[in-house]
C-alpha cells in the first residue's frame, strides 16, 4: 500500500494545476477497477475539469479527496507567492518544471519583511508553480513525507474503492487555495444522483488534544460547522464498528466540507482523517495506525451512512 503512497507524494499537483495527478489516479482505476467489489462509472473532464467521479451502484453517500497540494507560483525575478498555506521554511527546496527545463531550487524566506524568494542559477518563468522535493522516508511507525496531505486522503479513498458497493468518490481540486472545486461538484451529486451526504478524507493536525497513535480523527467543527446529528451518526458508526478513533474540536483549518457548506445544496458532512504533525512543511508524519483506521472507517461510512 505505501508503495502507491510513495509514487502519489511524486507527483507535481499543486492547487490550479492538478491535471498530472488527474492522470495518475485514472491509469490507476484503469489498472485495478477489474479487481473490484464493484467497477464505478467513471466521470471527468468538461464541467468537472479536472476533478474525476468515480459512481458505485446506487449511491447515497460521497467521499471526498482533494488532489491537489500547497506550493509557490514564481511572480517577477525571483520572488514567490505562496500556493494555499505552506509553513515557509527557509533552505527548504523546491522543485518544478518550466519552458527552460527542470528545476530544483531554494526556497528563501525573511520573516521579518515577509518575504518569500528563490535561488537558483538562472530566472525561472514566471507563473511556474513550485512544489516541495519529494523525501519520502517509512519505518515501522510512521510515514514522513512532502505532501501526506493530502495524498493520505488520496490512497484512502482508492482503497475504499476496493471494497464498497455503493457510493460516489470525488476526487476534488483546488482545495488548499480557496476551495471551490468541491462546489461545483455539490450539483452534480445533488441534482444528477440525490446524493447530500459526504465524508471528507483528509489529513488534520497533531495538537494538544489530538495524538499520533490514537485513532482517526473524526472533527466535531473547525472554521466551519457540520450539522451535529450527523456527526454523531459518524461517530455511533466508529464506535459500533470497534475503530480507534479520537475527536477533535478546532476553531481554524478547513476542508472540502467548508466547500460544501458554502455551495447552494443542504449538504451534511463530516471530517474523518488521521492526524500530522509538521503540517504544511516538507516533513509532514503520520503515524501508520492512524491512517490504516481511516481506512476502515471511511469503508464502513460508505456502507452505513
Amino acid at each position: 500500500m505505501y508503495d502507491i503512497l510513495k509514487q502519489l507524494t511524486e507527483v507535481h499537483a499543486p492547487s490550479g494545476n492538478e491535471i498530472e495527478m488527474t492522470k495518475f489516479i485514472l491509469n490507476y482505476i484503469e489498472r485495478y477497477k477489474a479487481g473490484w467489489n464493484t467497477v464505478p462509472r467513471v466521470h471527468f473532464g468538461g464541467t468537472l475539469q479536472d476533478a474525476i467521479l468515480l459512481v458505485f451502484g446506487t449511491p447515497k453517500t460521497a467521499l471526498f479527496a482533494h488532489m491537489d497540494s500547497i506550493g509557490y507560483t514564481v511572480k517577477y525575478g525571483n520572488e514567490l507567492i505562496k500556493i494555499g498555506g505552506p509553513h515557509h521554511i527557509d533552505g527548504t527546496i523546491l522543485t518544478g518544471r518550466d519552458s527552460k527545463g527542470n528545476i530544483e531550487c531554494t526556497l528563501r524566506y525573511n520573516e521579518d519583511e515577509n518575504k518569500l524568494w528563490y535561488e537558483f542559477d538562472r530566472e525561472i518563468d514566471r507563473g511556474t508553480d513550485l512544489v516541495y522535493k519529494a523525501n519520502f522516508r517509512e519505518d515501522d511507525t510512521f510515514i514522513q513525507s512532502p505532501y501526506l496531505d493530502n495524498r493520505m486522503g488520496v490512497l484512502c479513498a482508492l482503497k475504499v474503492a476496493e471494497q464498497i458497493k455503493d457510493g460516489i468518490i470525488c476526487f476534488s481540486t483546488y482545495e488548499e487555495h480557496g476551495g471551490g472545486g468541491a462546489e461545483f461538484i455539490s450539483r452534480v451529486l445533488y441534482e444528477k444522483y440525490h446524493v447530500h451526504q459526504a465524508i471528507i478524507s483528509d489529513i488534520t493536525w497533531v495538537t494538544n488534544g489530538v495524538h499520533h497513535g490514537d485513532g482517526v480523527a473524526i472533527s466535531m467543527r473547525d472554521s466551519g460547522i457540520p450539522r451535529r446529528s450527523y456527526v454523531n451518526r459518524v461517530i455511533e458508526i466508529a464506535r459500533r464498528r470497534n475503530i480507534k478513533y479520537q475527536l477533535e474540536v478546532e476553531s481554524a483549518g478547513g476542508s472540502d466540507g467548508n466547500s460544501l457548506q458554502r455551495s447552494p445544496y443542504p449538504f451534511d458532512w463530516c471530517f474523518v482523517g488521521a492526524p500530522s504533525d509538521f503540517v504544511h512543511t516538507a516533513d509532514e508524519r503520520v503515524h501508520k495506525k492512524d491512517f490504516e483506521e481511516m481506512i476502515k472507517l471511511h469503508t464502513g461510512l460508505m456502507y452505513e451512512l
